[in-house]
């Protein structure tokens, strides 16, 4: 099988979205850890402080507001929640990632199909709370799942090749 230079560009293109969707699932796991061991009151006078850096006595800007609001909403219930859907998001992608760069089989249609729920949650969020992270980490997550539906297929048509080659 001759491998085209726009193949291996595309080859790399997906390790590189992958690594950064494992650095990704590091960072989520880090701060799952983070917060269920932070104070929601301490973790409001941290979302103060940075505000209070950022805009100053702007307490007009809409980026005070976006914080005081993050801020204000923060309570145990919510603060345990987030903990446990980003220690739930880091697992789930550190694995799956792990498994891809190992080229397992297996973790092709689980990573597919995890991006997939990832992706009609982020959705729903959009359509509720938009905003451009959001919208922006959904579009790289559709443009992963064409990746790794592209990488499976091209690696069930290589054991295909191997297969039929032992056996000729």
């Amino acid at each position: 099988m001759t491998v085209d230079p726009q193949h291996r560009l595309l080859d790399r293109v997906f390790e590189v979205s992958i690594i950064l969707k494992g650095i990704n699932g590091v960072l989520e796991l880090i701060g799952g850890v983070a917060l269920l061991f932070v104070d929601p009151v301490q973790v409001r006078a941290w979302l103060s402080g940075i505000t209070a850096n950022m805009v100053g006595a702007h307490h007009h800007s809409p980026i005070w507001q976006w914080f005081q609001h993050l801020a204000d909403a923060l309570d145990t219930k919510a603060t345990v929640f987030a903990a446990v859907y980003l220690l739930l998001h880091g697992v789930i992608k550190i694995v799956l990632v792990w498994a891809l760069l190992r080229e397992k089989m297996w973790a092709y249609p689980w990573m597919i199909a995890a991006l997939v729920a990832f992706i009609a949650y982020q959705c729903y969020e959009l359509l509720v709370h938009f905003s451009w992270w959001m919208l922006a980490l959904t579009i790289f997550d559709i443009f992963i799942v064409g990746l790794t539906l592209r990488e499976w297929q091209l690696h069930k048509a290589r054991r295909a090749e191997r297969l039929a080659a032992a056996e000729g």
